[in-house]
């Protein structure tokens, strides 16, 4: 059965190993990312490219096996795209923990699928940025971080009965990249109002790592 799981395949947008994360609790850790393909939401800041729905973008189909093979760090991060449309989450998921890895997934919680409790959830909900895809409500209790993207500072208010029903989930706010300059201020403000909220910077990206 494990050699079954080991063929599953996914589509890949890009692997990339021994980086270290830029991003939320887990700031400064080495890590391995695993990038799977695809998203519908659109965010017009993705990072990733797929703020077009992701045309012309990398997209290999690679098996469990393979993906396992490369892996260097301790911790793995797999991200997107989005990575809970795809049906071979799970068995990925399970085979990297069995492999001996830490797993951290990176969602907008657009849609729901059980993995294993090991699995550290990065819950980054875009309901806000697209109404078409809200986030499904098992997220806001299972996620075991909530890092919003602030443009405006408009983003609290939208989920704030969602925040406010979440207990000791840290909860983080990120300026938007390209709206650095003006988010950070709304921010500090904002710290000053929810002082149990944190400031996640995009670390990685000063410092030039992918």
């Amino acid at each position: 059965m494990l050699d079954l799981t080991l063929n599953l395949k996914l589509p890949i947008h890009e692997t990339f190993q021994s980086t270290v994360q830029g991003e939320g609790y887990w700031t400064g850790n080495l890590v391995d990312f695993i990038r799977l393909a695809g998203c519908p939401v659109g965010c017009p800041w993705c990072d990733t490219g797929y703020s077009d729905g992701g045309k012309n973008l990398p997209n290999v189909s690679r098996s469990i096996a393979e993906l396992l093979a490369e892996l260097k760090s301790p911790r793995v991060v797999i991200s997107g795209g989005e990575p809970f449309i795809h049906k071979n989450l799970t068995p990925l998921i399970t085979s990297l923990l069995e492999f001996g890895k830490q797993v951290s997934i990176e969602t907008s919680g657009i849609c729901w699928q059980e993995v294993p409790a090991e699995t550290w959830i990065t819950l980054s909900p875009k309901q806000h940025v697209n109404s078409q895809y809200p986030v499904q409500k098992q997220f806001w209790t299972r996620a075991n971080e909530i890092k919003l993207v602030i443009s405006n500072g408009e983003e609290i208010d939208f989920y704030r009965n969602c925040l406010n029903s979440t207990l000791n989930i840290p909860i983080f706010l990120q300026p938007e990249w390209n709206n650095r300059s003006i988010a950070m201020p709304i921010i500090l403000d904002l710290l000053q109002q929810y002082p149990n909220y944190r400031l996640s910077l995009q670390t990685h990206k000063f410092i030039d790592l992918q």
